[in-house]
């Protein structure tokens, strides 16, 4: 893994312009996000982006920007937002879109979730003392 390794770590190359756009999608994933923008900011066109993306990620730029929403989403759920609230925070705009994207990957709606996250919160916290 050596050569893959010094690939990552050097400010050039494609998998260094692939973490650039990953690192300014997780601090932008809130946003409204044109692929075309992203591909941008690591400097390839959005096909080369894509297929660079895919090979260092296992996933598509678009997939792995909804579940950097999503996951987010669990937290504020769990710390007890609502569920239209925490869908316009973390970059939705239709909640009922937000719901189905949510119960694809976590299994459950998200008032569900958060219940049994919040469930589970208070089980441990009263084990930690």
């Amino acid at each position: 893994h050596g050569p893959l390794l010094r690939q990552i770590a050097r400010d050039e190359g494609r998998l260094a312009q692939v973490r650039r756009a990953i690192d300014w999608m997780r601090l932008h994933f809130e946003e409204p996000v044109a692929i075309e923008a992203v591909a941008g900011i690591a400097g390839m066109s959005v096909s080369s982006f894509n297929r660079h993306f895919r090979a260092a990620t296992a996933t598509s730029p678009l997939q792995y920007l909804k579940t950097l929403r999503l996951q987010a989403a669990r937290r504020l759920l769990a710390a007890g937002t609502d569920s239209t609230r925490t869908a316009y925070a973390v970059g939705y705009e239709s909640p009922s879109q937000f719901s189905r994207e949510y119960g694809r990957l976590f299994g459950r709606p998200p008032r569900q979730d958060a219940s049994r996250l919040r469930e589970n919160l208070s089980d441990i916290s009263s084990v930690v003392v």
